[in-house]
C-alpha cells in the first residue's frame, strides 16, 4: 500500500483530526466531554458534537447519550450539529439520531490530498483578479456578504465574520497562527474567499470556504486559492490537506489528486422556538 491508500488516510484522519478541540480555544468558547463525545459551544452559530468513535455504545445507552445532547442544547435554546461519518458504528446510528429529533443535512465527502504536488502547481487567477491574505474585520465582513450572495437565504453570515475574527485574535498571540484567510478580489468586488487551519501536532492543514460568485466560476480561481494554501502548508511542514467536499468541489479535488476516504453528514437538532 502507498501513502495515499484510502484506508491509511482514513485512519490518519480519524486519529489526528477527529474529536479535537480548537487550538487555542477562542474566548467565549467552551469545550467539555460527555463520554466519548466532545461537546463544543460558542464556536459557531450552533453547538457541535464530534468523537473519534463511540466506544462500542449501542442500544439504550447510545439513545441516552444522544438524548442528553439534545436536551442540553434545548435547555440553552440552541441548535446543535452531530457530525456523523459514513464509517461510524453502530450502523443504526443515523436512525437513532432521527428518532431523537436530529435531521440530516447535505452529505459531503471527506477527501485528503498531498501538499507537495499541490504546492508545486502554479495556477494563475484570471486577469484582474488578485489573491490577498486578510485579517481585518472589514475584510471578514466582506466575506460574510459574499457568502450571503452566493448561498442566498436570510443568513447574513455575520456569525462567520465573528467566529473568524475571534480565531484570528487568539491565534495572533502565537508564533505560528493556526488560521490564514485568503481572498480573491478585483478592484470592484470580492470574488471568492477561502481559509486554511493548521492543526498542530498533525500532518494536516484543513481547507474551508471557497464560495465563488457565479459569474467568476470555472476560471481557475478555486484552484488558485487551493494552490496558495498548499504552499502555505508546505512552508510550515504539513504534508496533507483535508476537505469536507461538496458535490460541486469533489470532482475538481479528485482530479487534483485528492482521495475520498469517507463521507460526513451533519445531523442537526433545532429546538422549538
Amino acid at each position: 500500500m502507498t501513502d495515499f491508500d484510502a484506508d491509511l488516510l482514513r485512519t490518519a484522519y480519524d486519529n489526528q483530526l477527529r474529536a479535537r478541540p480548537p487550538e487555542p480555544v477562542p474566548p467565549g468558547v467552551t469545550v467539555d466531554r460527555d463520554g466519548p463525545l466532545l461537546r463544543i459551544e460558542g464556536l459557531d452559530r450552533a453547538g457541535f458534537l464530534t468523537y473519534r468513535d463511540l466506544g462500542g455504545l449501542t442500544g439504550a445507552a447510545l439513545d441516552e447519550l444522544i438524548a442528553r445532547q439534545r436536551d442540553h442544547f434545548a435547555g440553552l435554546g440552541q441548535s446543535v450539529e452531530w457530525k456523523l461519518h459514513g464509517h461510524d458504528q453502530p450502523a443504526d446510528l443515523p436512525d437513532r439520531l432521527v428518532a431523537a429529533g436530529f435531521a440530516p443535512e447535505e452529505r459531503e465527502t471527506v477527501v485528503i490530498g498531498p501538499v507537495a504536488s499541490l504546492a508545486a502547481t502554479l495556477p494563475v487567477p484570471p486577469e484582474g483578479v488578485r489573491l490577498r491574505e486578510v485579517t481585518e474585520r472589514a475584510d471578514l465582513d466582506r466575506i460574510a456578504e459574499l457568502k450571503a450572495r452566493v448561498w442566498g437565504g436570510d443568513d447574513d453570515g455575520s456569525w462567520l465574520a465573528d467566529g473568524l475574527e475571534r480565531e484570528l485574535a487568539v491565534g495572533a498571540e502565537l508564533d505560528q497562527p493556526p488560521l490564514t484567510i485568503v481572498v480573491a478580489e478585483t478592484d470592484d468586488e470580492l470574488v471568492s474567499a477561502a481559509w486554511i487551519r493548521f492543526v498542530s501536532g498533525t500532518r494536516f492543514g484543513t481547507l474551508w470556504g471557497g464560495a465563488t460568485l457565479p459569474h467568476w466560476r470555472r476560471r481557475g480561481i478555486y484552484r488558485s486559492l487551493l494552490a496558495h494554501r498548499a504552499r502555505l502548508a508546505d512552508a510550515r511542514g504539513f504534508s496533507l490537506l483535508q476537505v469536507d467536499a461538496s458535490e460541486d468541489s469533489r470532482p475538481i479535488l479528485q482530479r487534483l489528486g485528492f482521495v475520498p476516504v469517507t463521507t460526513t453528514t451533519p445531523y442537526v437538532y433545532t429546538p422549538n422556538p
